[in-house]
């Protein structure tokens, strides 16, 4: 169980007006605001005007720019503020509320506040004190999160939901417990019918504001052979009985309430003089029914046709500005005149970002900003678009590339700033990601020598597996970096489970792996019988691995649970047999698809499960570059021994979702491709949606930097261990030729050339891989590989050690295969030694990439090198030759440790 996270009283403790005398009469919260007086002005408003100075605005009102200002001052009646990314959101929406305090429009307790949280909540509470003093908005009740405003209204009218008041809010395990029970109460195998899975059904429809009453009869009916339904009303009866809630409910109970009991809904409407929402993008089904039901009174009939239009500013109505008695404008703090159905007048104001929404796979509808003038006829819309963080580059290249989607208002962001050295958005091409990792590690090396800091660069990744190639790199070269919203990769769940599996495969005496996935995926082993095997490894004196073997054999388990262990017992064997006859990459994959660990993952339905699939397929990928399963894990060790410190000057890593709100001098963009963004899975489940949804995503990549922004796309990336030509995204094609330039060899940053030719986007296209590689959504100016060698990746880059490599790869080449036509080079090991795999065989069939030597076979002709030689090696720097194999050499390099690699990627120093 848990305590709700409370930034506000769940009470109505009232605050006292601003002018109130101690022990004076207490308002109720559904009076009125206090009347005009002559003049126009109430008392706060002339106490506050006296104070300014009669013909000066407030202070709070100072620097806000024509837009901003609109945005504060049109306090009646529904107003959506459209506002960019770095406009000013924040400030007008706080300056907002300080105006209607400060003016006496409503007393603290007649506003509702609603963020997404706490943090927010907290943050424009204080800014709003700061403007107009704390005094002035002591109190603030209904200031928070949806989450914590549902709870406050719950509490008051409980037992209309069949609740007591002081019921008790369920945390995620306590909800998948109480599941679990009530699936095995209906005679279900909750391996087959997961209690998580469930869940995460239940809370979706939650979020759509469904009771057991509303789901789809093809939902009902997916889970638990057609028992969705009776399964969630059990629940929903269940927690009645336990006299508590999920979080779910601390929206759906109250939006029922409200339905069902109009004097309830009729007294919240006498109480809230004024409604603001921020990022109203972001609210689900739930959050927007509830609001709906808050903000329109009776006799509202909103137009439930469909929604805006897409060119959207012809649709849009702007408020007239309040006039003052010669048809001026009203002198600031003046109020609006009292409508005489003012019991109906709808003061809700929504500020959002329609290009921002990118959280539709958690539930968030963007129809619902989009549809805000048919909900609320009249409603003013005001635009944001003056931009305060970004270049005038970075904001042409996000405008251009947002204005392909169809489903949106429209606006363009623009910026006041006119700095001739603000260079343009550059685009990168690599030839894998490794390199790719490589390039921006140097980029931001030189970058940091010349004075920029860590913490204002970042990496913006589509998906978390992408993570792994940076965070391997930058502990290769001793560049600080931090992982934000999440854990580093070897870190997460999924990767550790099946490093796990690796290391009793690799080391069967390792009883701290062997119990962390003996009853992973779930086999029946329970406490009781891991108590068992401990106690016979400790009687024995053997491994844990050894003793549940024997255990399997003996007649001291139950038949279940010996069953499983006889299998687990088994399959070690028989994985252990094949570490020295099989790739280690090929073994990796079977033990987790023998294991059922991949299963597991891919039979979750949760919004998670996607991606721990990627980056168990990233970990597999990323083992190719070792020479055996142990030499791997000994890497692993290593990185997960380097530590993060907060502190630390770091480069941040996090992913495109994660980095909405923040903004960064130096923004990296890596992984434009074709399937990996916009996703193949968004596409294939989304449809056009899902493509919109992706380019507000690339939308908020871009307009994160302040300064400099990357992007990078990689020309082949390794899928299901096999490598694939990519496809550049749709979206580079998108970006304005005006904002953008292609990186050439000038590039102040390392010297990186393009890879497609020239320093401008190229216009011919080219075969490659041997065919016509045609890009499916047109012909793109980044897709011009010649395999020729003309822009082709034969010649990539201009620095000295890209050129050592490529003549020193072709050598290789010759030397241990013989020359061949083309740049075809066979892939024909995987870290064999003598009695590997491999071993006295004259041929072996591989895979076959272009201009990329990946074998790593030992020759029999003599290494030209000698021990204690200085090399340098492209990827890990210099280092020293410490031993010599045929033509493998074991270097220690001064920053990456020591490598095991083929002497024709090296180059004496």
């Amino acid at each position: 169980m848990v305590d709700f996270p409370d930034d506000m009283p769940f009470f109505d403790e009232e605050p006292k007006p601003s002018g109130r005398a101690p022990g004076a009469p207490r308002p109720r919260e559904d009076a009125p605001a206090p009347a005009p007086r002559a003049g126009g002005l109430g008392i706060a408003a002339r106490a506050m005007a006296a104070r300014q100075g009669h013909n000066q605005p407030p202070d709070y009102l100072k620097g806000l720019n024509p837009e901003q200002r609109l945005a504060v001052e049109t306090t009646e009646g529904p107003v959506l503020v459209l506002a960019g990314a770095g406009t000013g959101k924040t400030r007008v929406l706080t300056t907002r509320i300080a105006h209607i305090l400060a003016t006496g429009l409503a007393y603290p307790s007649q506003i509702l506040a609603v963020t997404f949280t706490n943090k927010a909540a907290r943050e424009m509470k204080q800014r709003v004190g700061m403007l107009i003093g704390d005094e002035n908005v002591e109190g603030m009740p209904w200031l928070g999160t949806f989450h914590s405003i549902g709870v406050k209204l719950l509490r008051r009218h409980a037992e209309l939901a069949g609740l007591k008041s002081d019921f008790t809010i369920l945390d995620t395990d306590d909800v998948i417990r109480l599941l679990k029970q009530l699936i095995q109460a209906e005679s279900l195998d909750d391996k087959r019918w997961p209690p998580r899975q469930f869940a995460m059904m239940i809370d979706g429809w939650k979020n759509k504001g469904f009771g057991p009453n509303d789901i789809p009869e093809g939902d009902a009916r997916s889970f638990g052979n057609g028992k969705g339904r009776e399964l969630f009303r059990a629940y929903q009866e269940r927690l009645k009985t336990l006299n508590a809630c999920d979080f779910g409910d601390l929206l759906c109970h109250p939006i029922r309430i409200f339905r069902e009991n109009p004097d309830v809904l009729k007294e919240y409407h006498r109480r809230f003089k004024y409604i603001l929402v921020d990022e109203y993008q972001d609210t689900n089904t739930a959050q927007y029914l509830w609001l709906r039901l808050l903000a329109q009174r009776p006799q509202a009939k909103p137009d439930q046709s469909g929604l805006p239009s897409a060119e959207g500013r012809k649709s849009d109505r702007t408020s007239e500005p309040m006039r003052g008695p010669r048809g001026g404008p009203a002198p600031a703090g003046a109020e609006p005149p009292v409508s005489e159905n003012n019991q109906q007048q709808i003061n809700i104001c929504c500020v959002g970002d329609d290009d921002q929404s990118i959280y539709g796979w958690r539930g968030a509808e963007v129809d619902n900003i989009l549809r805000f003038d048919k909900d609320f006829p009249g409603a003013t819309i005001i635009r944001l678009e003056r931009n305060y963080r970004s270049t005038a580059h970075i904001l042409g290249a996000a405008s251009h590339l947002i204005a392909h989607n169809e489903g949106r208002f429209g606006k363009t962001l623009f910026t006041d700033r006119d700095d001739p050295d603000d260079g343009k958005v550059i685009v990168h091409a690599a030839w894998d990601s490794d390199e790719e990792a490589r390039a921006v590690g140097e980029e931001i090396e030189q970058a940091q020598r010349r004075g920029h800091s860590l913490n204002d660069m970042a990496i913006l990744v589509r998906a978390s597996f992408q993570t792994r190639s940076f965070e391997d790199r930058f502990i290769e070269i001793g560049l600080n970096y931090r992982v934000i919203g999440g854990p580093r990769f070897y870190e997460r769940q999924e990767i550790r489970d099946a490093m796990a599996y690796f290391r009793v495969v690799a080391q069967g005496a390792d009883d701290l792996a062997f119990e962390r996935i003996v009853n992973v995926p779930k086999r029946g082993l329970g406490e009781a019988t891991i108590r068992q095997i401990h106690d016979t490894a400790r009687a024995l004196g053997v491994p844990m691995l050894a003793a549940a073997a024997q255990l399997a054999e003996s007649d001291e388990l139950k038949p279940k649970p010996r069953a499983a262990l006889r299998e687990v017992a088994a399959n070690f064997a028989r994985w252990q047999a094949a570490l020295e006859t099989t790739p280690h990459t090929e073994l990796a994959e079977t033990i987790l698809e023998e294991s059922g660990y991949t299963d597991m993952w891919k039979n979750d339905r949760s919004a998670e499960a996607p991606g721990r699939l990627e980056n168990l397929k990233e970990l597999i990928r990323s083992m190719e570059e070792y020479e055996s399963m142990r030499s791997f894990l000994e890497h692993v060790a290593l990185v997960m021994d380097a530590e993060q410190n907060a502190e630390l000057d770091a480069v941040n890593i996090m992913t495109l979702h994660s980095a909405k709100g923040l903004e960064f001098d130096t923004v990296f963009l890596p992984g434009w491709e074709e399937g990996l963004f916009p996703h193949q899975r968004a596409l294939d489940e989304g449809g056009r949606s899902g493509l919109e949804e992706e380019r507000r995503l690339a939308y908020v990549g871009l307009t994160r930097a302040k300064k400099h922004l990357h992007i990078w796309f990689v020309s082949n990336r390794r899928i299901h261990g096999l490598w694939q030509s990519t496809i550049p995204s749709r979206f580079l094609d998108e970006l304005p030729e005006a904002h953008v330039e292609v990186s050439d060899t000038g590039n102040s940053y390392g010297g990186y050339g393009n890879p497609y030719g020239g320093g401008s986007f190229a216009s011919g296209r080219g075969g490659a891989r041997g065919g016509d590689r045609r890009n499916p959504y047109g012909a793109s100016r980044f897709d011009n590989v010649d395999s020729a060698g003309n822009g082709a990746f034969s010649n990539t880059y201009a620095t000295p050690g890209w050129a050592r490599a490529q003549a020193n790869r072709t050598e290789a080449t010759d030397r241990n295969w013989g020359s061949r036509s083309g740049h075809q080079v066979e892939r024909i090991g995987y870290g064999e030694t003598d009695s590997g795999y491999g071993a006295g065989r004259t041929s072996v069939k591989g895979r076959t990439i272009e201009g990329e030597l990946v074998a790593k076979s030992v020759s029999d002709t003599p290494s030209p090198f000698n021990i204690g030689d200085r090399v340098f090696h492209q990827k890990f720097g210099n280092g020293n030759v410490a031993a010599i194999e045929g033509n493998k050499l074991t270097i220690d390099f001064d920053k990456a440790g020591q490598k095991k690699v083929l002497d024709g990627f090296v180059q004496p120093v």
